[in-house]
């Protein structure tokens, strides 16, 4: 039976944080690669995250809404970045940042659950793939117990299929008393099926440290970190974001979503020592907005949209884009901008080069056989 001092060393004292899948114990990693992937839930408008200031029929098909350059960061002479992503930007100066812009799924329909699950299990419709992408490349690096863990209440679709997984979620709840602990772990000590959950419950807690109390961004960045950061932590994860979705009122709401985005990135890269020269943080969304605004404030929902790339392993300092422009003729269906590039050959690229896996048997393996491009590569220095 455990001591309480072996007790308390193990718990380590930490916020109180929950455990949703017990079961996250890492070891034995074979890489010191890193791949995180960060969704933006509601459908980003990336015409106002990457501004293309440039673009002569922008600012007269935005309106109130467009966004107002003179202050921002000017990524070359056609794309500005939102004001409100000051980490980024400092990324993006330092090369550790880059843009892919006019990217989407090969959902071309408007429904956020049915975008969202072409996004997270690579199909090419919803609910044809009844696993997610994540989960399929985590199965590519060789089994050592879990490699891929969720910052999130339950698993994702991303994560869910046949590799082993775990997730974790900050908790809102007071901390329990060490007295309290102390006594469910002796509760538990002779039971051969529960003691390790539960021993796996303690590890997490300790790794969260003070991180896990807060539910703010830039501590939800600080936690993840100190999980990857680990030599023997997971190398895949995924966070969720919610709020995108700005039908009315999107200049000031999405500011403040930005902001947080903001946060959490510079709290991840701030935390992750060392390790950050060989992570790369991926941030996609099921689907962009409407290029022109809506009589409420605000955008409808589009197809064309901005993914991100963050790490100190991107090859950043660089925007992306085979620009289609705005004008009438060239959006898609006269109202979205028009996609240009396959954000599952992004995907496939990205993570085969963040892990240094085969870029054409990682797109096989995530995207199946009929991958409509090949991966692009070129963005992650091997």
């Amino acid at each position: 039976m455990s001591s309480r001092r072996q007790f308390l060393q193990f718990a380590a004292a930490g916020a109180g944080a929950i455990l949703v899948s017990p079961r996250i114990a890492f070891a034995n990693v074979v890489t010191d690669r890193r791949f995180v992937f960060v969704i933006q839930r509601g459908a980003a408008d990336g015409l106002n995250i990457v501004v293309p200031y440039a673009e002569p029929a922008y600012a007269s098909l935005r309106g109130a809404l467009a966004v107002d350059t003179s202050n921002a960061r000017r990524l070359d002479g056609t794309f500005a970045l939102h004001p409100a992503l000051v980490q980024i930007g400092a990324m993006y100066a330092e090369r550790e940042a880059l843009f892919v812009h006019a990217v989407a799924s090969p959902y071309r329909d408007r429904s956020h659950f049915d975008g969202q699950n072409v996004l997270e299990t690579g199909g090419a419709s919803p609910y044809q793939v009844k696993d997610g992408w994540l989960n399929r490349l985590a199965a590519l690096l060789p089994s050592v117990r879990e490699s891929a863990i969720a910052f999130a209440p339950t698993v994702p679709m991303a994560l869910r299929g046949n590799a082993e997984v775990t997730s974790y979620a900050p908790s809102a709840l007071p901390q329990a008393p060490d007295d309290l602990l102390m006594r469910v772990s002796q509760l538990y000590d002779e039971d051969a099926q529960l003691r390790p959950l539960w021993e796996s419950a303690m590890t997490a807690r300790g790794l969260a440290g003070d991180a896990g109390a807060r539910q703010d961004p830039a501590s939800l960045g600080k936690l993840a970190a100190g999980f990857l950061s680990r030599d023997d932590g997971p190398r895949i994860a995924m966070i969720e974001t919610g709020g995108w979705d700005t039908h009315s009122a999107q200049n000031a709401r999405l500011a403040n979503q930005l902001k947080a985005l903001d946060g959490m990135l510079g709290a991840l890269r701030d935390n992750m020592g060392p390790a950050w020269s060989k992570t790369t943080v991926l941030v996609a969304t099921e689907f962009g907005r409407t290029a022109a605004a809506n009589g409420t404030g605000g955008t409808d929902h589009g197809t064309g949209s901005v993914a991100m790339i963050f790490g100190g392993a991107v090859a950043g300092g660089q925007v992306i884009a085979d620009w289609p422009g705005l004008a009438p003729r060239d959006l898609y269906q006269a109202r979205d901008l028009k996609p240009t590039t396959s954000l599952d050959a992004l995907i496939a690229g990205v993570a085969s080069e963040s892990l240094g896996l085969d870029a054409q048997r990682t797109a096989r393996a995530l995207f199946g056989e009929t991958v409509g491009a090949k991966p692009l590569t070129g963005i992650v220095r091997t």
